[in-house]
């Protein structure tokens, strides 16, 4: 079983959710006592948080970068970055490094792609939503179509991830508020939705929703679990 690194805290509070997942996958996968080899680094999000809002993605990456090289340090194998929005400064990450990135990105098209969706809505904090690096990955490399909600409601949604999850507040008026959203993506063509922000699984069930979700967490988790025990 190989190690796994993961950076968490971004926020804590979708961290926790990665360490059990993974470690359920390999117990089923494995039984018995068994659980996962992993190491964990943990950083303020307090931080990191000043900077995505002030624009300073390079001081970002740099705090990432060296909680990545502090994992290889320790004995990872491999970095998880248990966000999707910080996944804005990969590059700085694996250019530190010499282990792989287990991009949350690619894990989540995957599945996508074997689902046989070609049509997706895309919720996250408004940089994922916004900005090319994640929309652009799904459509350049996985020729997915990528429909994202409108300003106001991309404000809704990066407020209530932001001022809500990140503090493990879960509101009902909150989730009736991305239900219509995913409602308006639904009728504007979206096939499924991805669940684009480590924390929206907190608040967001299948119920919710008249299409299929992706929740990254759980398949970002699962591709770690799965990368542990494969042979190569």
């Amino acid at each position: 079983m190989k190690i796994i690194g993961l950076i968490g805290g971004l926020s804590w509070e979708s961290t926790v959710p990665y360490y059990c997942q993974i470690n359920q996958a390999i117990k089923q996968r494995l039984g018995g006592l068994h659980s996962a080899r992993l190491v964990l680094y943990s950083v303020d999000f307090h931080d990191l948080e000043r900077h995505m809002q002030a624009g300073e993605w390079d001081a970002a990456g740099a705090l990432l970068a060296a909680a990545a090289r502090a994992l290889e340090a320790a004995g990872a194998q491999a970095v998880v970055l248990c966000t999707n929005t910080l996944h804005q400064v990969a590059s700085q990450i694996e250019a530190a490094v010499g282990i792989p990135l287990l991009h949350i990105v690619d894990a989540t098209a995957d599945e996508i792609v074997r689902c046989g969706v070609t049509t997706v809505g895309l919720l996250g904090t408004r940089f994922t939503m916004e900005q090319p690096f994640y929309r652009e990955r799904l459509v350049t490399k996985y020729g997915l179509n990528v429909l994202t909600p409108g300003r106001s409601e991309r404000d809704v949604l990066h407020r209530v991830i932001f001022e809500e999850l990140c503090l493990g507040r879960l509101i009902p008026a909150s989730r009736e508020a991305c239900r219509q959203i995913m409602q308006q993506l639904v009728a504007r063509g979206a096939e499924a939705i991805i669940l684009g922000c480590t924390e929206l699984s907190g608040l967001i069930a299948t119920a919710d929703a008249a299409v299929p979700l992706f929740d990254t967490t759980a398949i970002h988790a699962r591709t770690a679990a799965e990368w542990s025990l494969s042979a190569d």
